[in-house]
């Protein structure tokens, strides 16, 4: 029973995966799957989404809901700190940038993955301005230097971030929530 509760969360986090992937790539806006429907951007529910992996999280863990005001919030702030440094936030943005025009204007669509009104972090905005950069027609090899050295250091920012974070989030959980976290990959 156990395995096939973890089966069907590690399926959940592929699953929102794949469709924040595809919600990047524009799909709901060009003839893909997630047409209609309530939501974002051709009917992708983000928010839902997240809520029901949360609540799935929380079932995992074992978590109360009172430990859940402490745990959900730790938890969260690694799970996006995990995607900024293993590239979800920034290397997504980097892929689809060429795709921009197409998808972004008039079609609402904005910046790939990320919600409206969603201020973007470091990563996101050094690797937007890299890829400004070599976009240009012509283009000077230290402006590249530039913007490579300041992506790199966004990026150890938020990988030193996300220790600090991991350290903050196992200071609340038990053993066996840890271990189970380790196994999901939120947790070193």
């Amino acid at each position: 029973m156990k395995k096939a509760i973890f089966t069907a969360m590690v399926v959940l986090l592929a699953a929102l995966a794949t469709l924040s992937y595809s919600q990047s790539m524009g799909r709901g806006q060009r003839g893909g799957g997630f047409q209609g429907g309530p939501g974002g951007p051709g009917g992708f529910d983000r928010e839902a989404m997240q809520q029901r992996m949360y609540q799935m999280m929380k079932e995992q863990l074992e978590i109360s809901d009172e430990e859940w005001t402490i745990t959900g919030p730790r938890l969260t702030k690694v799970m996006e700190l995990n995607r900024e440094t293993n590239g979800m936030g920034g290397m997504g943005r980097m892929m689809f940038a060429r795709n921009r025009g197409r998808m972004g204007q008039g079609g609402g669509m904005g910046r790939p993955g990320q919600p409206e009104g969603e201020e973007l972090s470091d990563v996101q905005k050094a690797t937007e301005a890299l890829n400004t950069v070599l976009e240009a027609e012509k283009v000077e090899a230290s402006a590249i230097k530039e913007k490579l050295t300041a992506l790199r250091a966004a990026k150890e920012k938020a990988r030193q971030d996300l220790i600090k974070a991991q350290e903050e989030l196992k200071e609340v959980l038990t053993l066996k929530q840890e271990a189970k976290l380790v196994m999901f990959g939120m947790l070193d």
